[in-house]
């Protein structure tokens, strides 16, 4: 699914008007029918009362046609403005003037909607026709108040293309904003939609078509979420008389003392996840444990003067190693020791196969990251948390990464020629190219330990089995979330565990790659 921000779908707008002669009170009517018409299939169980609850500008427009064509369909529905009649102009007052006086209540001054509000007479359902995609500043005033009387009035809020307060490029909530029940949107769907905590705002999402031309929409430049369609069609059949051999050799360098279960978890969820055969490199002085923690995967004993930490020289015993595998994966549980960041540097700058760098890797690299455009590898990404990456950055602080998790990632891996994965809830891939993914899957319950180290040994299978880096990192991620969303549907979020999501990697991508419908609860968008 294709999702923009406000500024291009005002473009989007202006374009359809300009170069397609399709005016903007038509687009109105067909947005405030289009929602007005949803309503009436979805809520009928809700009730037929409502309250449209405008603003002055053309999202008040839109709700001043709901309103209208709800009347025409039986519907008992009063219209709140929160404006003079005299300030509300263009397309949005001609549909204001369709009404019938006597629904609409213009209350533009602050401190009285509360006494109004209840005034209008019991309602069924709520529409937060206030603030579209267009807001930028924070919320206040009389705005403010409208939304805390809408969210503590305790009916099913429908809110028309956004709700009230969240900004529409980053889904942040500016200052506060209306908790929707449901949103319907126009064409198409917003980054705002999908991010949180816009998302838990929105409730659920439908996106109409209100006559924009199909080649407006495919030219408009966008972003890609993440959802079981989107991860479906990047699936590889494998062939019946496919052998081990078909589906690559993956090597991960991993572990230290302590931290031998970050190497395990690595090594077995690239099993999980089809990789032919897998490699796990680690210091000589942890091998004994880890061959029993990874069956099926080989190990090959690295130099550590007896520490449990990579020595200088593993850096070559690494090299050697890597005759004959397809990719290669750094970090998990591997500390931040000194000969050992020097190996994990080596590595990054001289190897040539595809890589996959995580935890302990990634702050190796942030000691230098100029080694990244020295590299020889073609393929690279990173999968950094917001901690993570606000070191790669130097100068950013994790809060900093967080309030622009897409433009952070982009710009990253644009200036460094690498994917960039960013984790978190509704996790950003960004490629070199600047094309961006959104992940549609996942849950709370992945907040633990050991999460990330199951999808570098996802992406690393990945890689070895010859699918391109984004691709590699669109279907690691959402797979790693589906793998975690099937497990809180079986035992729940609280508890989850690394471990559990590794078991249910094959599981999901059974789900993932069969041709019959998934039956499993989408991840709000």
């Amino acid at each position: 699914m294709k999702v923009v921000t406000g500024e291009t779908m005002q473009r989007i707008d202006r374009r359809t008007i300009e170069e397609f002669g399709i005016n903007g009170i038509t687009l109105m009517e067909n947005a405030g029918r289009g929602c007005a018409e949803l309503m009436l299939n979805v809520l009928c169980p809700w009730g037929k009362r409502a309250i449209v609850v405008a603003g002055k500008g053309n999202n008040g427009g839109d709700g001043y046609v709901i309103a209208r064509v709800l009347q025409e369909r039986g519907w008992k529905v009063m219209t709140l403005v929160l404006a003079r009649r005299e300030q509300i102009s263009g397309d949005a007052r001609i549909n204001l003037d369709r009404l019938d006086n006597d629904t609409v209540v213009f209350c533009p001054e602050q401190g009285t909607i509360g006494r109004i509000f209840p005034g209008l007479g019991p309602a069924d359902v709520i529409v937060d026709a206030l603030l579209g995609t267009g807001l930028q500043n924070a919320v206040g005033g009389l705005y403010a108040e409208a939304i805390l009387v809408i969210n503590g009035a305790g009916k099913p809020v429908v809110a028309v293309d956004i709700p009230s307060g969240i900004d529409s490029t980053t889904g942040r909530a500016l200052g506060c904003a209306v908790q929707a029940d449901m949103t319907v949107t126009f064409a198409l769907a917003k980054v705002g939609h999908v991010l949180l905590p816009g998302a838990v705002h929105t409730g659920e999402l439908h996106v109409i078509d209100i006559g924009i031309p199909s080649e407006v929409i495919a030219d408009a430049e966008g972003y890609e979420f993440l959802d079981v369609q989107a991860v479906k069609s990047l699936f590889r059949r494998r062939e019946r008389g496919a052998h081990k051999g078909n589906f690559g050799h993956s090597m991960i360098v991993a572990g230290s003392i302590g931290k031998t279960g970050a190497a395990a978890l690595a090594a077995n969820s690239a099993v999980r996840a089809g990789a032919g055969l897998v490699t796990l490199a680690i210091p000589a002085s942890l091998n004994a444990i880890l061959e029993i923690k990874t069956t099926e995967s080989m190990t090959l004993p690295l130099p550590d003067a007896g520490t449990g930490y990579l020595a200088q020289e593993a850096a070559t015993a690494i090299t050697e190693g890597l005759a004959g595998k397809n990719a290669l994966a750094l970090g998990p549980g591997l500390s931040w020791h000194t000969e050992t960041a020097w190996v994990v540097r080596d590595l990054v700058e001289k190897t040539n196969l595809p890589l996959v760098v995580d935890a302990d890797g990634l702050n190796a690299i942030s000691e230098d990251t100029s080694l990244l455009l020295r590299r020889c590898a073609a393929e690279l990404i990173l999968t950094p948390h917001p901690g993570e990456m606000a070191r790669l950055w130097c100068n950013l602080t994790a809060a900093d990464v967080e309030a622009d998790r897409i433009g952070t990632a982009r710009d990253f891996a644009s200036r460094h020629g690498v994917h960039v994965i960013l984790k978190g809830a509704r996790t950003v891939v960004a490629s070199p190219d600047g094309r961006i993914a959104i992940n549609g899957s996942g849950n709370p319950g992945m907040a633990s330990g050991g999460m990330g180290d199951v999808l570098t040994g996802v992406l690393v299978a990945l890689l070895s089995q010859g699918y391109d880096a984004f691709s590699a990192c669109k279907i690691g991620v959402f797979v790693h979330g589906y793998a975690a969303d099937l497990v809180a549907e079986d035992k729940g979020e609280i508890g989850m565990c690394a471990t559990d999501v590794q078991e249910r990697l094959p599981y999901a991508i059974r789900q993932l790659t069969t041709e019959s419908d998934v039956i499993h609860k989408e991840a709000p968008c």
